[in-house]
């Protein structure tokens, strides 16, 4: 059956229920507007004998007011995250000849703006720019090059990106560290960096091994469990000591426990200009189903997973704003250790990242970077090159949750105050700076299908609906946004094109909406 039909079947249903219901006011005139929205989507599919999906017992109300709230949406919000050694994987190796498929991709995330990427993550501390006469540390495994820096300042011109990239810590020798930031700013180009990120999640030095040798023995990048927040500071000084005068990015924590001591970092490193931090809702690494973190679409769905993430950000974006400072969650995505098969790459991370994008930005972070790893769970894109230069990829549920984002809040945009109970059902919403109102809605109930009445400031307005979708939330493939998918390929990295746009109406001046399960929609007026 046409999902327009499933549509049409639900909301007849909704209606016959909502009049059973002695307690409902006003029934009368809420039956018109669902019948109105049945026969518009085609009544006429009651009839083909195919039963509808689950629908809840009566609408949800929601109403967007013209209260604008938070600061406006700043260009290049959304960024990705990329490693050392992995950036050749979809750049490739030719200056001249960046990839343009992930050209492409990147744009679409950032329309109209300079991109803001970030380069490290795990490998900023087992990379470093060989030094005539001197061996690495045992950690540091791979080395910069004059094709690579080549390469990186084609990607940033192509994109008029800015670059955070990050410097060797764990190795503890700051000349080392200068050496490496001395051949980015030269080679690169202070044009395109933003700023240096000095190490990787340094509150995990202590915790986890930087490397074993070739006889198993552990060797951790700080004293093993006495390595703490004062460390880090004394470190700092002695770096920013030896370091080119350019601004710094951190402290590229990765858990809230060293975070609560920002303020007190801060306040010791005046040449950190933007606060980072990374943040995953879940951990692939965990095994055990009901250990805390383990990865599921269910886990990823719940609420804990983005608007708990986000509340959890409040306070350090407070203190970041209080020194007139950004903060950038300059690496996220579904899950830590390479995200989880069966979770990370499904339509539930799509619906997910949506979800808590809209989050994050409520609580006033400045950027995201989300994390792009070759062959992860969570990759949002798989590049392959051909022998004869050609590129193509398959793009990822992912990636269309992003694209999703990134239309319905531009740049100087503004979140406006949102009426909506709890639930699985998720509503946002955002006024342009030309005016133009788009409401995000996310059903991220797996099953069930959800009515919404949904009410916009100044009445009754033309408006058109752009679906999110796939098969399911268990899907890694058919997704579609306004009805254009990249399919299994694609050789541009843009949408085919034309969008299939919904016209809908609002009788009585209410947009009745089903949401399919596990689906999003954006209306725009």
């Amino acid at each position: 059956m046409k999902l327009d039909e499933r549509r049409g079947r639900a909301t007849a249903r909704t209606a016959t229920r909502l009049c059973d219901d002695e307690d409902v006011l006003r029934c009368g005139a809420r039956i018109v507007i669902v019948a109105a929205f049945s026969l518009m989507l085609g009544g006429a599919a009651l009839a083909d004998g195919q039963p509808p999906p689950s629908v809840t017992s009566a609408p949800l109300f929601a109403s967007v007011s013209n209260t604008a709230t938070g600061q406006p949406m700043a260009p290049g919000f959304v960024g990705l995250s990329l490693e050392y050694p992995a950036l050749h994987v979809y750049t490739g190796r030719d200056p001249d000849a960046v990839d343009p498929v992930f050209l492409q991709l990147i744009r679409q995330l950032a329309p109209g703006q300079a991109p803001v990427l970030r380069i490290g993550g795990d490998t900023t501390d087992s990379t470093w720019w060989p030094m005539k006469g001197v061996i690495p540390p045992g950690g540091v495994t791979y080395g910069l090059d004059q094709g690579w820096l080549r390469t990186t300042r084609a990607l940033a011109s192509d994109l008029d990106a800015r670059l955070i990239l990050g410097i060797n810590l764990a190795a503890d020798r700051p000349a080392l560290s200068a050496a490496e930031a001395r051949a980015l700013l030269q080679g690169v180009g202070t044009k395109y960096i933003a700023a240096l990120e000095l190490g990787n999640e340094p509150d995990l030095y202590g915790v986890f091994p930087w490397y074993r040798d070739r006889n198993g023995h552990v060797f951790y990048a700080r004293a093993h469990s006495r390595y703490d927040l004062s460390g880090l500071i004394k470190d700092y000084s002695q770096w920013t000591a030896a370091l080119p005068k350019v601004p710094l990015a951190g402290p590229a924590f990765s858990a809230p426990g060293w975070m609560s001591g920002l303020g007190r970092f801060l306040t010791a490193e005046p040449k950190v200009r933007v606060v980072t931090y990374h943040r995953y809702p879940l951990r692939a690494c965990v095994t055990n189903p009901t250990a805390p973190g383990y990865a599921t679409i269910d886990s990823l769905l719940s609420d804990s997973s983005s608007s708990g993430l986000a509340q959890g950000l409040a306070p350090f974006v407070a203190v970041a704003h209080a020194r007139g400072l950004q903060l950038r969650l300059d690496e996220l995505n579904s899950a830590s250790c390479k995200g989880r098969p069966g979770v990370s790459d499904t339509f539930a991370s799509a619906l997910w990242v949506v979800d808590t994008l809209f989050n994050l930005a409520s609580v006033g972070v400045d950027g995201v970077n989300i994390h792009e790893l070759p062959g992860s769970a969570y990759e949002l894109a798989s590049l392959t090159q051909f022998p004869n230069g050609a590129w193509q990829a398959f793009v990822h549920p992912e990636y269309y949750g992003l694209m999703m984002f990134a239309q319905a809040f531009p740049p100087g945009a503004r979140l406006l105050s949102v009426s909506a109970p709890s639930g699985p059902v998720k509503v946002w919403a955002t006024q342009a700076a030309d005016g133009t109102v788009r409401v995000v809605l996310i059903n991220k109930d797996p099953t069930a299908e959800h009515s919404v009445l949904l009410q916009l400031p100044g009445g009754e307005a033309a408006a058109s609906l752009e679906w999110l979708q796939a098969p399911s939330v268990t899907s890694t493939s058919g997704v579609t946004l306004g009805g254009q998918t990249f399919g299994p390929e694609t050789i541009t990295g843009a949408l085919p094109g034309p969008e299939n746009m919904n016209a809908v109406t609002s009788p009585l001046g209410s947009y009745p909406i089903d949401l399919p399960p596990g689906s999003a929609v954006m209306l725009t007026t």
